[in-house]
């Protein structure tokens, strides 16, 4: 009973905190930041640290606090201590949903949850190691999430550490590289074209990373053995026209417009760990599908070579 009301209490606290972030987040800039560290003297990185992560816990702006802490502990120093704060914080706010507040995440989290669960139970560790490098989830809200999932503390936490990094060298260096330019630092083209550059890299990360979790192309016979299995969702991303126009469709397919499919990725959720076959009239909107739903997480994605003109050469039945 005692526990009970503690965690109650623990959770009355955290929903108190984030009320207060909400309410003064437009107090909370680079300024007053600045201000707290100087006034800290040695100790102020420590209390940087320490802000960061109690900022993460109670959703408070990720940016403005990497930014800042560029600007105030240089690219190499305030790497670490951003690095430090957020995945304190991170685990801060993982704990809290695993012991705490679990009805509360998984209310705020949605269906989305479930994506996530699949993914850890699948892939553990490197399943954190992807949504680090791959923004599916708002930072603060991943954190919680991650939270109700089976993942072991130790692994998330080193996943955390290791996989942010990227983000927070190009995120600091920004806010150092803006620090020198007001300041009328040296070298500031080369340094601003080493900004942008690392900025474009971290854009860049999803797409590649989404081409690495891509599975290979698979021909017609492949796809029909898999067929005979019923294991493999088949997505045509033909338009609906097409879909039940003169090539007809293939029986049991799910037909979602690649245009459509932004909007859509969450009927797909049940699939994020298992196979799918792309296909459309050729290859070309099967190869875009592929990506999108590599770069969200899906595990399993082949394109089938040919599409359903190919499907048709070869005879195979055809449901239209």
């Amino acid at each position: 009973m005692k526990t009970k009301w503690v965690r109650i209490g623990l959770f009355l606290v955290l929903a108190a905190g984030i009320a207060v972030a909400v309410v003064y987040r437009g107090q909370f800039n680079a300024e007053a930041l600045e201000s707290w560290v100087k006034e800290a003297g040695a100790a102020g990185p420590v209390i940087y640290i320490l802000i960061y992560a109690v900022g993460t816990v109670f959703f408070l702006p990720g940016s403005v606090l990497t930014l800042t802490g560029g600007a105030l502990f240089g690219p190499v120093f305030g790497t670490f201590v951003n690095l430090t704060g957020a995945t304190l914080g991170a685990l801060g706010s993982f704990l809290i949903a695993r012991y705490l507040a679990h009805d509360w995440v998984a209310n705020k989290t949605g269906g989305r949850i479930k994506a996530l669960m699949n993914g850890v139970e699948n892939e553990g560790w490197r399943f954190v190691a992807f949504v680090r490098l791959v923004p599916l989830f708002p930072f603060n809200l991943l954190n919680y999430a991650l939270g109700l999932t089976p993942i072991k503390l130790l692994h998330y936490f080193i996943a955390t550490y290791i996989f942010m990094l990227p983000g927070a060298i190009a995120y600091t260096y920004l806010g150092y590289v803006g620090r020198e330019a007001i300041g009328g630092g040296e070298g500031l083209i080369q340094k601003g074209l080493l900004a942008l550059g690392l900025l474009a890299l971290i854009a860049f990360l999803p797409r590649l990373i989404g081409k690495m979790r891509q599975g290979p192309t698979i021909d017609i016979p492949e796809l029909e053995k898999r067929l005979e299995s019923g294991e493999t969702l088949v997505l045509d991303v033909r338009t609906a026209e097409e879909f039940v126009g003169e090539q007809g469709h293939i029986e049991g397919a799910l037909n979602i417009a690649l245009e459509e499919l932004p909007k859509r990725i969450d009927e797909l959720t049940d699939y994020i760990e298992r196979p799918v076959a792309i296909i459309c009239r050729t290859d070309k909107r099967s190869a875009k599908a592929a990506l999108l739903l590599a770069e969200h997480g899906f595990h399993d994605v082949h394109v089938v070579r040919g599409g359903i003109t190919k499907w048709i050469a070869t005879n195979l039945v055809v449901v239209r």
